[in-house]
């Protein structure tokens, strides 16, 4: 309802006062809770997983899902189904939009570096440090992860460096961001 009002008047060329806005945002708010225990009882039992769930002021609803094989848009469209079934787009006035999680974005849930376990992944810690490597390991009980780089060392005895594969742990709270390497050779 806030959202047909905002744009019958826009096109009238007014806007919501922005008390009367503000209160209407406040009354119409869409539960991000209600949206999120939607989305898991709607993909409980598939090898989909909810990655995030967001709710912007003017109630539209991202909801992101992911799983080992990929999203393809008949899943998309069922989960979009089995939410508008538990929350009535007539009773909470929002606009909904599902998909599957972007190739670029950073990974918000464990279920993503169990998937991406083999991939090579870029790492930005919260000191600053950048780094590229393989994910080898994931420890989902304490959060962390291990991923190989490559570093040139020079050999005792070696004319040359050789390139050797150094494994470096890191808690999963320790990184800024942690996203899929896409290596175009």
């Amino acid at each position: 309802m806030l959202y047909l009002c905002r744009r019958l008047l826009r096109r009238r060329g007014q806007e919501l006062p922005p008390i009367l806005l503000e209160y209407l945002l406040i009354r119409n708010m869409i539960d991000k809770q209600q949206i999120t225990d939607a989305a898991n009882a709607a993909i409980e039992g598939t090898e989909l997983f909810l990655v995030d769930v967001s709710v912007s002021a003017d109630n539209r609803v991202v909801v992101e899902i992911d799983s080992a094989d990929g999203v393809d848009i008949d899943q998309c469209v069922s989960l979009s189904h089995a939410i508008r079934e538990a929350v009535d787009p007539e009773k909470e006035d929002y606009e909904l939009e599902v998909g599957s999680v972007g190739l670029t974005t950073p990974f918000k849930v464990i279920e993503q570096y169990v998937k991406n376990i083999g991939n090579n992944v870029n790492v930005l810690t919260r000191d600053g440090r950048k780094l590229s490597g393989r994910l080898v390991e994931i420890n989902t009980i304490d959060r962390r992860f291990t991923i190989e780089t490559s570093v040139k060392v020079k050999e005792p005895g070696q004319k040359r460096p050789v390139e050797k594969q150094i494994p470096e742990e890191f808690a999963i709270d320790d990184c800024k961001s942690v996203t899929y390497a896409i290596d175009f050779k």
